[in-house]
């Protein structure tokens, strides 16, 4: 019997020793609570801990970093643009007292940081036009329009404040709130803009217009090319064509003055075998077998065909 109760007591007390210790892991902050208030300051380093065991309660929060990823919210710019504009945050619970008597878990933290981000983000963005929202920089930019006639204005593109100024804005003025929670937020982005959906399919079919545009003269230039090269071709062509002619009718005038000077050199030296050769030319080209030859007893022809029968 007195072993037995021994056994009993020695339970007892194990599980009051393992009701009371508790660990604190490295990545954890702790606030006890004894029916649901706090007893003592945040227990925020590693290790073995006690506590009254059935009665204090152990609420554990994240040391580390947190994410928070905002919805994509449709807001007016101050240039009446409609956009869909995407955030992101990090944050990390720096009072954990605080935290759980405001926010009582992370769950309603998130859903607080919704409200202030969100609500922040609209303010901003209503206060400037798109462009400041998009562009960092006035870093140079092309704004022609790919060798075309119409170019952009480079003042539309010129920011005076920028994404990142609005960003850090946004950041100091979440910062300023969120203590009152026992958060601190440490960084503020906007991840992506967008145009909503009724308003994007229109500003597609302007871009599709617009790249149809420059396709159009691209080809117009290229027509306007192709012609050019043509008339060029066209041209050095017929002035090959001349500079051919011209030197085939200097070799055949040289050929016929060379010609013309043997049959001189010939006939100086042989008129008669000349007036001979050149009646034989002429009847060559004059006599055929289907032609008639009337001659009188005078002509150079008879006094030929005469010697020749």
């Amino acid at each position: 019997m007195k072993k037995a109760l021994l056994l009993i007591v020695a339970f007892v007390a194990l599980m009051l020793i393992l009701g009371a210790a508790f660990i604190v892991d490295e990545t954890q902050q702790v606030v006890l609570t004894r029916f649901g208030k706090p007893i003592r300051q945040p227990i925020t380093e590693a290790g073995i801990q006690f506590k009254v065991p059935f009665i204090d309660t152990v609420n554990k929060f994240e040391k580390r970093w947190l994410e928070w990823d905002g919805d994509d919210n449709q807001i007016t710019t101050r240039d009446k643009k409609y956009i869909g504009i995407d955030t992101y945050a990090r944050w990390r619970i720096k009072d954990p007292l605080k935290f759980f008597q405001t926010m009582g878990n992370e769950r309603g933290a998130h859903s607080r940081l919704d409200d202030i981000i969100d609500g922040e983000t609209r303010v901003a963005a209503a206060r400037y036009n798109l462009i400041e929202l998009v562009r960092t920089s006035n870093r140079e930019m092309d704004l022609s329009t790919s060798g075309g006639s119409e170019a952009i204005s480079e003042s539309e593109f010129r920011v005076e404040v920028g994404r990142a100024e609005i960003s850090r804005i946004i950041l100091e003025k979440v910062s300023n709130i969120v203590p009152a929670y026992g958060i601190e937020l440490v960084d503020f982005r906007i991840k992506r803009l967008n145009y909503v959906p009724d308003v994007e399919v229109k500003v597609f079919q302007r871009m599709i217009s617009e790249r149809k545009r420059i396709a159009e003269q691209y080809r117009s230039e290229g027509q306007g090319k192709r012609a050019e090269i043509v008339g060029r071709t066209q041209k050095e062509l017929e002035q090959i064509r001349s500079e051919a002619y011209r030197t085939a009718e200097e070799i055949k005038g040289k050929a016929d003055a060379e010609a013309t000077r043997i049959y001189a050199d010939v006939y100086s030296r042989d008129p008669g075998l000349y007036k001979f050769l050149k009646n034989l030319e002429a009847m060559k080209k004059t006599v055929s077998e289907k032609n008639t030859l009337v001659i009188s007893t005078d002509s150079e022809f008879y006094e030929i065909l005469k010697g020749y029968r």
